[in-house]
C-alpha cells in the first residue's frame, strides 16, 4: 500500500475515533458520515437541541480521543445482511437511510473499535496504536446539509487535521498560519483592490487598484494569445433556450443557469462561451484551409452557484475566463494540444508558476452526451496528443465534462498548495449534426464536422487573481503590480517636482501615484509600504529636483536598499523589468 493510502486509511480510522469520543461526551448525538479528505478528515453530527457544539469543545474531544487511542483497540470488520444492519443501527436515522438505499443482497460491512460500531466499507488500520495521538488536531466547525440537499437537516461538520508525524502536523499548521496572513479577502480590503456585497453574493466590485491589476493580467494574456495565432471574439451575454437545448447545456447544466424571459421566450445568461464560438463558426461557409480556427474570448459568464460554496473571489457567480475554442480536424488535435501546452507553460513561467505543474486526465462521466464509441475515440485522441506533447499525466476516471474528456493543469504556489487552473478538452459532440452542426468543406469537397478543443490557461481571471494575491502576499513583481512606483516628496515644498516625476512615469507607461498629502514623509512611506507594497518608492526633495533625479527605495523584501537614478534612467530600468517579466524588482 502506498504511503498516502496508508495515511488516508489512518485518517478515516481517526474519524471513527472522533465519532466515538463525541458520543461519549454528548450522549444522544446522531452520527452521519466521516470520510478522509486532504490533510485530515471530517465527521457530520446531529447534536441534541440543547447542545451548541463549538471550537471551545475541541480540547475535551481531543483529550477523549487520546484516551481512546491509548487503549490499543483493534478495528474489527464484520459483514452483515441488510436486515441485520437495519437492526444494528436502529437508533441512527442517517445510517438507516444509507442502508435502505443499498440494493437488496449488497454485502454490508461494519467496523468496531472499543465498543463503537460504524457502518463503513473501510479499509481501516488494524489497531488504534497505528494512529499517532500527537499528529491530529480538530480544526473547525461548519454547517453541512445532509447529503448536500438544502431541504434536508443542517448537520454540524467537524473538520480535523491528521498526519503520520507530529512534525508534519506542525509544518501544516505553520502553512495555514501563513496562508491566513495571505488570505486574498483580507489583503483585498487592506490594499483597496475589491469588495464584496452581502446583498449581491458572488459578484465582485473592483476598485481602481484591483482593476488595474486585473487589466494588466488580461492585457498580458491578450498579447500572448494574439502572438500565438488566436483571433479574439465576443458573444452575447444572453442567448435563447433553443440554443442551450441544442448544445446539451439545458439538459445537463440548467440548475446552474440564470433564466430570464422576454416576449414569451426563455433565455439564459451564459454560464460558458462554447455555443457562441460555434455560432460564429457557422455564420459562413468554412474550408479545411481555414482550420485550425482559434477563437479566443474573455467571456463574462454567470453561474448560479449555491451561496454556501462562494469564497471571496476564488468561487463566485460572475467571472471572466481566458477562454478559447479551437475548431480543427482530427489530424490537427495532437499539434494543437502540444501548441497549447507550450503556451500554458510560457504564461505560467511569467507569473512564477513554472515549477511542479501537474497534469490530470479526466475521462467519461456517467452523465455524458454522445456514444461510447465517440468517447473512446476522443479519449484516445487526447491520450495520443499527450504522448506527442511529452506530457505525463494521472487519470481521473469519470471526471470529464459531459461532452468530452479533458486535461487539467495544476500549478503549485509558494506554500505548496495546488490550484487547478488550465484545461483543454476534446469535444466531438458540440460540433456534431446532433448538436450545433458545425461544418467545413474538406479537401475532398465534402462536408465534415470539425473537432472542438475547449481550452483556458488561467481559467477564471478572478480566481487566478486570488491565487496571485495569496502567492505574492500582495507584493507583486514589478511588471505585474498595480502600483509600480509611489512618488513621495520630502515635504510639500517639493509637490510640484513630485507631480513632474509622476507625469513622466505615467507618460512612459509606468503605473505610478504621487502622494501629496500633508502627512509627514515617514508616515507616508510606512502606510504605502504596508497597504500597497509597491516595488519602488521614489523620494524626491531639493537635490532631486535640481538634478532631475529620484532616490529609489526598493521594496524591503528585495534587500536592494536605496539608490539614486536619473529620472530617465529609472524609467528605462522599470521598462526593462516590465518587458522581461522579471520575477524580481
Amino acid at each position: 500500500m502506498a504511503v498516502d493510502e496508508k495515511l488516508q486509511t489512518a485518517r478515516h480510522s481517526c474519524a471513527h475515533v472522533m465519532a466515538e469520543a463525541v458520543l461519549h461526551l454528548f450522549p444522544g448525538t446522531k452520527i452521519a458520515i466521516g470520510p478522509a479528505i486532504d490533510n485530515g478528515f471530517y465527521y457530520d453530527f446531529d447534536f441534541p437541541a440543547d447542545v451548541q457544539f463549538s471550537e471551545t469543545d475541541f480540547a475535551a474531544v481531543e483529550k477523549e480521543m487520546r484516551r481512546i487511542l491509548s487503549g490499543n483497540h483493534d478495528f474489527v470488520r464484520t459483514e452483515v445482511s441488510k436486515a441485520e444492519a437495519l437492526e444494528l443501527f436502529a437508533d441512527e436515522p442517517y445510517k438507516i437511510e444509507l442502508i435502505k438505499d443499498l440494493p437488496d443482497g449488497t454485502a454490508i460491512t461494519t467496523f468496531e473499535q472499543d465498543g463503537f460500531r460504524d457502518l463503513c466499507r473501510g479499509p481501516h488500520v488494524g489497531n488504534t496504536r497505528e494512529i499517532n495521538a500527537q499528529a491530529f488536531k480538530l480544526q473547525k466547525v461548519a454547517g453541512a446539509y445532509w447529503r448536500g440537499d438544502s431541504a434536508r437537516p443542517m448537520l454540524t461538520r467537524v473538520y480535523a487535521l491528521c498526519f503520520s508525524k507530529p512534525n508534519d502536523l506542525k509544518d501544516h499548521l505553520k502553512m495555514l498560519e501563513e496562508a491566513e496572513k495571505r488570505d486574498h479577502r483580507k489583503l483585498g480590503v487592506e490594499m483597496d483592490l475589491f469588495h464584496l456585497e452581502p446583498e449581491n453574493p458572488g459578484q465582485i466590485f473592483w476598485h481602481p487598484n484591483g482593476w488595474r491589476l486585473y487589466t494588466t493580467v488580461q492585457d498580458y494574456v491578450r498579447d500572448k494569445i494574439r502572438r500565438d495565432g488566436y483571433e479574439e471574439v465576443n458573444t452575447p451575454a444572453i442567448m435563447p433556450r433553443s440554443l442551450w437545448e441544442r448544445s446539451g447545456h439545458w439538459g445537463h447544466y440548467q440548475k446552474n443557469m440564470f433564466i430570464t424571459e422576454s416576449e414569451k421566450r426563455l433565455f439564459a445568461v451564459k454560464p460558458m462561451n462554447c455555443p457562441g464560438a460555434i455560432e460564429i463558426f457557422n455564420s459562413r461557409q468554412r474550408s479545411y484551409k481555414d482550420l485550425p480556427m482559434r477563437l479566443a474570448e474573455f467571456g463574462h459568464d454567470v453561474r448560479n452557484e449555491p451561496s454556501g460554496t462562494l469564497h471571496g473571489i476564488m468561487r463566485v457567480r460572475g467571472f471572466v475566463q481566458d477562454d478559447a475554442h479551437i475548431l480543427c480536424t482530427e489530424e490537427q488535435i495532437g499539434a494543437e494540444v502540444a501548441k497549447f501546452c507550450r503556451l500554458l507553460k510560457d504564461i505560467y513561467k511569467d507569473f512564477g508558476f513554472d515549477k511542479d505543474i501537474k497534469v490530470m486526465f479526466s475521462t467519461r462521466p456517467e452523465d455524458h452526451v454522445g456514444t461510447e464509441e465517440d468517447w473512446n475515440h476522443a479519449e484516445a485522441a487526447l491520450a495520443e496528443a499527450c504522448e506527442s506533447a511529452g506530457l505525463a499525466y494521472e487519470l481521473q476516471p469519470g471526471e470529464g465534462a459531459f461532452y468530452g474528456p479533458k486535461l487539467e493543469f495544476q500549478l503549485t504556489d509558494c506554500l505548496g498548495r495546488r490550484w487547478q487552473c488550465g484545461t483543454i478538452q476534446v469535444d466531438y459532440q458540440l460540433p456534431s449534426a446532433e448538436r450545433l452542426n458545425a461544418q467545413y468543406i474538406g479537401s475532398d469537397n465534402q462536408k465534415h464536422h470539425p473537432v472542438m478543443l475547449h481550452r483556458a490557461v488561467l481559467g477564471s481571471l478572478e480566481r487566478f487573481l486570488g491565487i496571485l494575491i495569496e502567492n505574492y502576499a500582495g507584493a507583486f513583481p514589478a511588471w505585474l503590480h498595480f502600483e509600480q512606483a509611489a512618488v513621495v516628496p520630502v515635504s510639500n515644498n517639493y509637490d510640484e517636482y513630485a507631480r513632474t516625476v509622476n507625469d513622466a512615469l505615467r507618460a512612459a507607461g509606468i503605473r505610478s501615484n504621487a502622494y501629496l498629502s500633508d502627512d509627514n514623509m515617514k508616515g507616508k512611506i510606512k502606510a504605502i509600504s504596508h497597504e500597497h507594497k509597491p516595488p519602488y518608492i521614489l523620494i524626491v526633495g531639493q537635490k532631486e529636483a535640481e538634478e532631475r533625479t529620484v532616490s529609489v527605495r526598493f521594496r524591503q523584501s528585495s534587500g536592494l536598499g536605496q539608490k539614486t537614478f536619473a529620472l530617465d534612467e529609472f524609467i528605462a530600468y522599470v521598462q526593462e523589468k516590465t518587458a522581461s517579466r522579471c520575477a524580481g524588482i
